[in-house]
């Protein structure tokens, strides 16, 4: 099997002024692209080339983990958003937000809090178990909450390339100004 990147369901700029256009066409039309290009070369003509990428995440490690977890965490990061995102998610998703968390505003504080101080690069990730119990964790470099058995449903990219050619070191500004974008129907689908 080769891995090909989707099509954002989105242009480039759609997502101004949160995310730039240049920082779409290169954190996503070059980072994203190199992660999938990597993780075709590693895996053609291996036991690999035939799991699918949550396969190779659960059971691989070095360079070929990294590159298959950066390939997913990137399409499920850039996927979270819309141009007309925003406001809050109804519905059992939103419930299960507000009896785990206390309120919409809490959990959102403790998700920015969680991104804010994780130290260098990775990844905020909300996941969900087998029961629907939500949880709120940190991911160094291309660790995923697939590894733990979860269902990761909503990640924010921590990573410098993904807020500083608009954020240049603020990372809790950009950690805010993303709630502007996230789709939060496409997040609920995945709850």
């Amino acid at each position: 099997m080769k891995y090909t990147q989707p099509e954002l369901p989105y242009k480039c700029e759609a997502l101004e002024p949160v995310i730039s256009r240049e920082t779409v066409d290169y954190h996503y039309g070059k980072h994203e692209k190199a992660y999938i290009d990597n993780l075709n070369n590693l895996i053609e003509g291996t036991e690999w080339a035939d799991m699918t990428l949550e396969e190779i995440i659960s059971k691989a490690n070095g360079p070929l983990f990294n590159n298959a977890s950066q390939a997913w965490n990137h399409i499920l990061y850039f996927f979270s958003f819309s141009p007309d995102g925003g406001g809050e998610p109804d519905g059992e998703l939103g419930e299960a937000i507000k009896n785990q968390f206390g309120s919409f505003e809490e959990f959102k504080k403790q998700f920015e809090d969680a991104g804010a101080k994780l130290f260098g690069s990775g990844w905020v990730w909300l996941s969900r178990d087998d029961h629907g119990t939500l949880f709120i964790s940190q991911g160094s470099n291309a660790e995923n909450p697939l590894t733990k058995g979860l269902t990761p449903i909503l990640t924010f990219d921590v990573w410098e390339h993904a807020y500083y050619l608009d954020y240049q070191n603020r990372r809790v500004d950009y950690l805010k100004k993303l709630w502007d974008i996230v789709d939060w129907d496409m997040v609920a689908s995945r709850y």
